[in-house]
């Protein structure tokens, strides 16, 4: 199978990344340290190809209308323009189609960013609901492809303390609009070098940063003035073991399309309050919460925590399930995410079945690491 590649493969092969098959893209793992990477974006800053995350663009007469149908955050709480939400979109019984983000531009244009590897599901679940529905809309993947709607876009996350300092000396004219940009907003920026870039104050690793679209054909020539201007290239290895610190979960990993979203940690996210109408809302209220997201961080030595491994709850024959596992290096810690029975609560101790051993593990408040600080202990 030809893996699929991102604008940036070249810059990638050139810096010496260590290559790998990520849900059929060609990936960089690391660039040499993958540990390096990680203190890079926690204390100063380093960036990340996530072009193979894929911008769909909504435009029409009655996008939230839509968009409040199809999400189960409400999409009524996005006002003011540039304003952006988190939200997963759910299937009819109540499970996790993908988890996105959707950015509120002007009453006839949404803009979303879902995942790499659910990306043709998700416009093809979209455009099934926008003939269902009648809506009438436009939906446009702009990832792969010109269409009359755009030229394809990439996104490179650039995170950490340093970032926002970082990207205005690179991209000067995006300061005006950002400065005073609270997180989770947007704002667009015309560079004479990069052409127009849309600079979101998001990311995926627990630190400060923007997440900036721009024309695929820029992508490598902004890459590389970000290297040139100091920031670290950071690999898969890295974002995982940050977003993991951080607490956020990760499509495929800890929800999928078999999994209660409020059994994933994920009922911030889901609106059951108002009378709105959602996909998955009645099957959710009929399931409720079986299982609540909590931290683990290991407390004997002989292992690293892993997904899949069954988590013991002393007293009960209920068993939790962990869905992420990692060695963190900001803690020097073995900690993992994972769905454990109702009723355990921070601070019991628990086991995690380790190679036919049953080693003890704390259960912690997420997340781990926020904003270069550890907050679990």
């Amino acid at each position: 199978m030809t893996l699929k590649a991102t604008p940036l493969n070249n810059a990638h092969r050139a810096a010496g990344a260590k290559m790998v098959d990520f849900g059929g893209w060609d990936m960089p793992v690391n660039y040499g340290s993958q540990i390096e990477e990680h203190n890079a974006v926690r204390t100063d800053v380093g960036m990340f190809d996530v072009a193979h995350m894929c911008v769909v663009d909504i435009k029409g007469d009655n996008v939230r209308g839509f968009l409040r149908g199809l999400l189960a955050n409400n999409v009524d709480k996005l006002q003011v323009s540039g304003k952006a939400l988190y939200s997963c979109m759910l299937n009819p019984q109540g499970f996790v189609i993908d988890d996105l983000i959707v950015y509120f531009i002007n009453e006839s244009w949404f803009r979303l960013v879902v995942n790499a590897g659910t990306a043709e599901k998700d416009v093809a679940w979209m455009q099934q609901q926008n003939t269902a529905t009648k809506a009438g809309l436009t939906i446009t993947q702009r990832r792969d492809g010109d269409t009359a709607e755009g030229a394809p876009m990439a996104l490179i996350a650039v995170q950490g303390p340093n970032a926002r300092a970082k990207v205005w000396e690179v991209i000067p004219e995006s300061k005006e609009g950002t400065a005073d940009m609270k997180p989770f907003n947007v704002a667009f920026a015309q560079s004479p070098t990069f052409g127009e870039a849309m600079i979101a104050r998001t990311g995926y690793t627990g630190e400060d940063g923007f997440e900036i679209g721009v024309a695929a054909a820029q992508a490598e020539n902004l890459w590389n003035a970000l290297v040139a201007a100091g920031v670290k290239p950071a690999g898969l290895g890295a974002r995982d073991t940050l977003r993991l610190e951080a607490g956020m979960n990760l499509y495929g990993q800890d929800m999928d399309e078999t999994v209660n979203p409020l059994d994933a940690g994920l009922a911030w996210t889901i609106d059951l309050v108002s009378e709105r109408d959602f996909i998955g809302k009645s099957a959710l209220q009929a399931m409720g919460q079986n299982a609540q997201f909590v931290g683990l961080i290991l407390r004997e030595k002989g292992g690293v925590l892993r997904a899949h491994q069954k988590v013991v709850v002393a007293g009960t024959d209920a068993t939790g399930e962990i869905t992420s596992g990692t060695f963190s290096p900001s803690m020097q810690q073995a900690i993992a995410l994972a769905r454990v029975p109702n009723g355990v609560a921070v601070g019991d101790t628990v086991h995690v079945e380790i190679r036919d051993k049953k080693l003890a593990a704390s259960v912690v408040k997420l997340p781990f690491v926020r904003n270069g600080k550890i907050l679990a202990v």
